[in-house]
Formats: C-alpha cells, structure tokens, sequence
C-alpha cells in the first residue's frame, strides 16, 4: 500500500454521521422553540407543521435542507438563514405524488433568498418533468431585500415565472396564502389554478403598506390593502377564504382530490353517492309560479350531485354566478350556474372573469362541464360598459370555444339573449347534450324590453296602450316555452327535473374524454379577448 494513501483519525466515520445529525436536528421546530412560539401567538402553525397536516404521514422526503443563505454582497455577512427560509420537497397527497414547497415566516420574514429560489425552481422542473401537482404554502415579505439590491443576484431575473407558465394547464398548481404574500408570493399565486388565503393572517397584492406610502403616499393597513375580504371576496384573485391555516390544507387535498395529477390521466373517481333526499325531492317545485321571484340555486346543485360533494370557488366574489367541482356518481365534474338571488343572475364583469377562468381549468384538466342556465342576460348601462363588459364577456365565450371536454346545459327558467349562448344554451357550443325543464323560457331578450322597442308605435296608437302592451307580451310568452323549443329541435329534450341527475350522468358516461378535432387551420396561439 502507498504511503500516500488518505487514513482518517480514529472515530472519523462516527464524528461525521454526529456532525450531520446534529444539523439536521437545529433545523427541527424543537431546536427553534422560541420562534416557532411567536409564529404560533401570531394564529399559525410552522411551515413544518403545515407540512405534516397537508400530506400523508411519513412521506414527505426534504431536499434542500442543508444549504446556508449567500453572504456575498453588503450586509449578509452575519445572515442566519436555515434551509434558506424556504422547505422544499416530495410527499404524497392522499396517496398520489405531489411537489411541496413551504416558506417559512420564522426564517428572515420568510424573504425569498438565491438559493431558496433555486430550491424552488428545482422542485418546480421536477413537477414538470414528471407530472405531478405543485403546491406552495406561502408566508413570507416577496424578494430578501439585502440580496435583492445587489444586480449580481438579481440582474438574470428568475426562471421561475418561465416554468410556472409551462405548469399552467399540465398539473394542478396550489397556492395556499398563509400570512404576507405583497409582491412576488402574490405573483406566484396568480400563476396558479387555485389559490387559497386565510383569513385575519394573510395578504397578497403588488406591495404592501410601507411600498405604498412610500411610493405613492397613501396610508393603509395591510387588511385594507391586500386582506382576504378585499383579495378574495372583492376582487376574486383567491378562489376561497379559511378560517385558520388547518382548514385551508384541508381545501388543498379537497381540490387536489377533483383534479388529475396530470392532463395526460383521468381525474380519480369517488364511490358514488346519491345526492341530499329532500333536495331531490323538491326539484320540480323549486322554480317559483312568479317568474321574477328568486330562489337559491345551492337547492337544484344539491338535489343533483353526490351529497357533500359541492366544492364552490370564489363564494363571495361575483355571487351571481356558481362555479365548483362536484361529482355525479363518483365522477368528478365542473359546475357553472346562474345564481337568481344575486342580480337574477345577470352576468356581469366579475362573473364572466369568474366563469371563464374556471372554465379553463376543467377543460385543461378533462372535467366535463355542467351548464344551470338561469338569467335574463348580461348586465347593461354605462357602469357595465365602464367595466369592459363586453371584451370581459368575449373571454367567456372565447374560453368555452377553446373548451374540448363533454358538456351538457340545462335552461331552468329564463335564457335570454346572448347569456344563454354564453352559458351553452342551445347548439352554439357543440354541447353533447341540452335540455330544458319544463318552467324554461328562451328568447332572444326579454319579452317586456322588445315589445317596447319594436311595438312601440301600435302600443301607442292603440285605443288603450297599456291593454294593447300586455295583450302583445301575452301572446309573444305563449312562443318562448320549453315545448315549443323542443318542437323544432332548437333543444334535445324538456325533461323531469328529478332526472336531471340521471340523464347528465348517462351523457358523460357515453361521452368521449375529449371532443375530437374540429378541423381548424394550424396555428400556435389563440388570443384571448383579454
């Protein structure tokens, strides 16, 4: 044996395996009691814990957790950075592989270091490459500012936002809003299909206080900026609000459990059951005699889906229009409807955002797609126009014409004008199956507003203009029933409302998974309205 060859001192290979032993253990909660106490008095669990809620005991497997934060540029050199603020790795999520990053508040405000975003991208590549869903708990203040004010770390940008935008529509993307989420975390959730916050701790937005009264001078708190009533019930950018952080993960695995891993495979199917008893039951009286009074349309969703099986997105943003997943015996579906308590449920802005972003994901990841038509048209005036209505309205329609899954539409009392076609009524949008209850009205506007337009020199010719108005509505209602749609084949079918169920069931079950090509020319990109 050579002189030269390496030997080590006596309890070498022991001294190592205690020395890494002993770091990975400081990286534990137990090792940080003192921080993990002040992220538990501020109302929320530790990125660790959050972990351990959110995925099958025992499989989430860390990458990561050794490296330490760069210290390279003006005033890092004592930076205390475990695992670089950010924890990344694999698990299973109800048994299915899932790639999981949690920022941790304990660690620099959970800032966004150098490394941390590499570990990110990392994960994300990962996701991509091997299609599986990309989960991010966020809770942290967007870029590490010593590092950010340095162009040797922030001069290439991030490739993150590249490979985000490749996530979009291969895997389902989660983004679960935990505490401040200003800047960048906010553009991270953006990106994502699905986004939850909490509330009374969490915020998202472009900047938070301090960056506003700075840049612009406006003195706000981080609520009235960026909190879960203006993010998520106002403006819609989060899809739902918790009441603390183990009922947001809770959501997570509800949502992740509709959704594919990938869209190369088929959503999981649940054993089925039979939807609420008293609800079906009350199906055929549930439209009101009196066609201008409302009625919650949650009581024709529960009297069709498997019982408990409703996950509603979005509830307190544009409430005029229901958008959920839910399943129709055991199989996972998407639900779209017109909710009459809220604007007789008139589209405006906010729902056709609302409706076409969902629509989206159901088409991206294969769920068929159920229409509940129930609305006198889109919103008209000059507010509606102020808010772009019509372009907004386009993205509607743009996305349901891009859409290649089985869907089915249902007319439950008034489909009026191009609503109804936005909704899938009728045969405008290739839907493998519409019907009508038998209290259906379909016309192109209403009944009322075009006899004044059209009919209003005989109305005020006549011996008696009121008489003559109502004699003219009579007789244009007695055409907009749903036998008479069904006449000339305008719909499939009018059909008992309790077997709505039954018969959307059998279509999706006949139903390819997608539709087949419509011929169209070759080319890369459609353009969105908006």
């Amino acid at each position: 044996m050579s002189n030269d060859t390496p030997t080590h001192s006596p309890g070498a290979t022991r001294q190592a395996f205690d020395d890494f032993i002993a770091r990975r253990d400081a990286l534990s909660d137990a090792a940080r009691p003192r921080a993990i106490a002040r992220q538990h008095a501020l109302g929320k669990l530790s990125a660790r814990e959050r972990i351990a809620l959110l995925v099958d005991p025992g499989s989430f497997h860390e990458i990561g957790a050794l490296v330490e934060p760069k210290r390279d540029t003006f005033d890092t050199e004592s930076l205390q950075a475990p695992f670089d603020g950010v924890i990344t790795g694999h698990a299973r999520i109800d048994g299915r592989p899932a790639c999981l990053c949690a920022f941790d508040f304990t660690v620099l405000g959970g800032s966004n270091g150098r490394i941390g975003e590499y570990k990110v991208e990392r994960l994300a590549l990962h996701a991509l490459e091997h299609g599986c869903p990309f989960v991010m708990l966020l809770d942290g203040g967007g870029h590490r500012i010593q590092e950010g004010l340095d162009s040797r770390h922030f001069a290439q940008g991030s490739h993150y936002f590249q490979t985000a935008v490749a996530l979009s529509g291969w895997v389902p993307t989660v983004a679960v809003v935990m505490g401040p989420g200003f800047a960048g975390p906010s553009n991270f959730a953006a990106l994502c299909d699905f986004v939850v916050m909490v509330r009374g701790t969490s915020t998202m937005g472009i900047a938070g206080p301090a960056l506003v009264a700075a840049a612009t001078g406006e003195v706000a708190d981080k609520e009235a900026i960026g909190g879960a009533a203006v993010q998520a019930d106002r403006n819609g950018l989060a899809d739902i609000a918790a009441g603390d952080d183990a009922e947001a993960l809770a959501l997570v695995r509800a949502y992740l459990g509709y959704m594919p891993s990938n869209a190369r495979l088929s959503a999981p199917v649940a054993p089925a059951r039979e939807p609420d008893a008293q609800a079906e039951a009350g199906l055929p009286a549930v439209i009101p005699d009196n066609p201008r009074k409302p009625y919650d349309i949650g009581e024709v969703i529960a009297g069709m889906v498997d019982e408990d099986s409703f996950l509603q997105l979005k509830p307190g943003f544009a409430p005029n229009l229901v958008v959920g997943f839910a399943r129709l015996e055991g199989r996972a579906v998407g639900l779209v409807a017109n909710q009459p308590l809220h604007l007789a449920g008139t589209l405006d802005a906010k729902a056709c955002e609302k409706g076409a972003h969902f629509v989206s994901v159901c088409d991206a990841f294969g769920l068929p797609l159920v229409y509940l038509i129930d609305l006198p048209g889109f919103l008209v005036g000059s507010q509606a126009e102020d808010t772009a209505l019509a372009r907004r309205s386009a993205r509607l329609l743009f996305e349901l014409g891009q859409a290649t899954v089985p869907r089915v539409s249902v007319v439950l009392r008034k489909g009026y004008g191009l609503g109804y076609i936005a909704m899938c009524g009728g045969r405008s949008f290739d839907a493998d199956l519409c019907v009508a209850w038998p209290t259906a009205e379909i016309c192109a506007m209403s009944v009322e507003g075009a006899v004044d337009v059209a009919y209003q020199k005989q109305v005020n010719a006549a011996p008696v203009p009121a008489e003559k108005r109502e004699q003219l509505i009579s007789r244009f209602r007695e055409q907009l029933g749903a036998l008479h749609a069904a006449e000339h084949f305008g719909i499939d079918d009018v059909i008992d409302p309790r077997d709505t169920r039954s018969v959307i069931a059998a279509t999706f079950a006949r139903c390819l998974p997608r539709k087949a090509s419509r011929g169209w020319p070759d080319k890369r990109h459609g353009i969105s309205p908006i």
